[in-house]
């Protein structure tokens, strides 16, 4: 029985742990960029677009599809980026174990 709640006690400290993570994440931000910088974004840490610049030059051609594949990868990039951080973030808490359903 001893062991069982040695166990319990870990997996609490392990929730607590996960539980300050992803508050931290919701905190952090991650900007990505398309078309040689002409346009930017910035998403949380959950992934949530806080910003969208776009310079005036990406529509001076009046290529709206352009635009729009600038904006899709950008936004990509960063969602990558946000996720892939939290993944390491994740690895190192649970010391690599790979836990499924986790981000």
């Amino acid at each position: 029985m001893r062991n069982m709640n040695e166990i319990v006690r870990q997996a609490q400290i392990m929730q607590n742990k996960l539980a300050k993570l992803q508050a931290e994440a919701e905190q952090k931000t991650y900007e990505a960029s398309s078309g040689g910088g002409m346009v930017k974004v910035t998403v949380s840490g959950k992934q949530v677009i806080q910003s969208l610049t776009i310079d005036p030059e990406a529509v001076k051609e009046g290529d709206v599809e352009m635009l729009q594949d600038l904006i899709i990868s950008a936004v990509n990039e960063a969602c990558r980026i946000s996720r892939e951080s939290l993944e390491r973030e994740m690895q190192v808490l649970s010391n690599g174990i790979r836990l499924p359903g986790m981000f």
